[in-house]
């Protein structure tokens, strides 16, 4: 694992050859599939071979496809074992490099940025709320466990503890999506950039901490955070005005928005930097929002005082 980032198929997924590249996925997908016990370690060291990889594609027309095949072909894909460190091993990357993005390939990671934001709620949300009731699977795991002997047995048993906190917290359905929402709160959308409390790395438990912002990136995630929502969220009513006149759409099924929405709240009260507060209320204030019916409409009560107390200047 040491020498992943120069194997053939990671280098072969920056070539113009569309042939080529997908040979390449495919490989990288089958050997994904293949391992469940990849560390965060081991998906840090792909993910550096992946982020010079992307780094070196050119054309638009190449880097967009290869975004989507790093993205919407391959993650939902992974192995469930798999699927978080993975994605928190790309956080770690694009946290860490962000950086040193030159001005003229920043655009390219912009968009694969907003490809893995789109895809972790679409495998998150979308997939996982037409998937059938995990209820059912979860007893005959446990009726499968009763019947097993022996070692299987013992691991059944401290399996369980586990898939018992996992049905409390969220009732069950939501739990992967609430463990994915704190890895972005413990990453690009922490609301500081430093934290002194922060554990320090540890390999020996597979435990890597997460890099703050930049504010960049948090900006970035902040402005596409909506957007790639609303492509996963499915509504009733599409059409009806309301009597105000504005839409409403209402979104089908029970998604947790407050969790999802969760991330913009804590930068809105919790970062010390005035022009992250603004854009995350910006965020919150989306009008889209307000159709969906989880925002109310705003009234205007004329105009307050700023509530960091500043000066606006003279009035006219």
């Amino acid at each position: 694992m040491a020498d992943i980032q120069k194997t053939p198929f990671v280098r072969d997924l920056a070539s113009s050859d569309r042939k080529i590249r997908d040979k390449a996925l495919e490989s990288l997908t089958l050997f994904l599939r293949s391992r469940n016990d990849l560390s965060v370690l081991d998906l840090l060291k792909l993910w550096k071979g992946l982020f010079f990889c992307f780094y070196h594609s050119d054309r638009p027309l190449t880097q967009q496809a290869l975004a989507r095949a790093l993205s919407y072909s391959l993650v939902p894909s992974l192995p469930h074992a798999t699927l978080h460190r993975f994605l928190r091993a790309f956080w770690i990357t694009i946290g860490r490099d962000f950086h040193s993005i030159d001005r003229l390939r920043l655009d390219k990671y912009l968009f694969l940025i907003r490809c893995y934001v789109g895809v972790a709620f679409q495998v998150l949300i979308k997939d996982k709320k037409n998937s059938p009731n995990e209820d059912g699977k979860k007893r005959k795991r446990e009726d499968s466990g009763k019947k097993g002997r022996g070692k299987k047995q013992k691991k059944q048993e401290e399996s369980e503890p586990v898939q018992e906190e996992d049905v409390s917290e969220e009732d069950g359905k939501w739990a992967d999506l609430s463990a994915y929402i704190s890895i972005i709160e413990d990453g690009p959308l922490c609301p500081v950039n430093f934290d002194p409390d922060q554990p320090s790395d540890d390999l020996d438990l597979d435990y890597v901490s997460m890099p703050h912002g930049p504010d960049g990136l948090r900006y970035h995630l902040v402005d596409i955070w909506i957007d790639e929502l609303e492509k996963v969220l499915e509504f009733e009513g599409e059409g009806e005005e309301s009597e105000e006149g504005t839409q409403n759409r209402k979104i089908k099924g029970d998604v947790p928005m407050e969790l999802i929405l969760r991330p913009l709240e804590k930068l809105r009260t919790e970062s010390p930097y005035k022009p992250v507060r603004t854009r995350a209320t910006e965020a919150l204030e989306d009008e889209r929002l307000v159709e969906w019916g989880i925002r109310a409409p705003q009234t205007n009560d004329g105009d307050e005082e700023d509530s960091d107390g500043e000066w606006g200047g003279f009035d006219d």
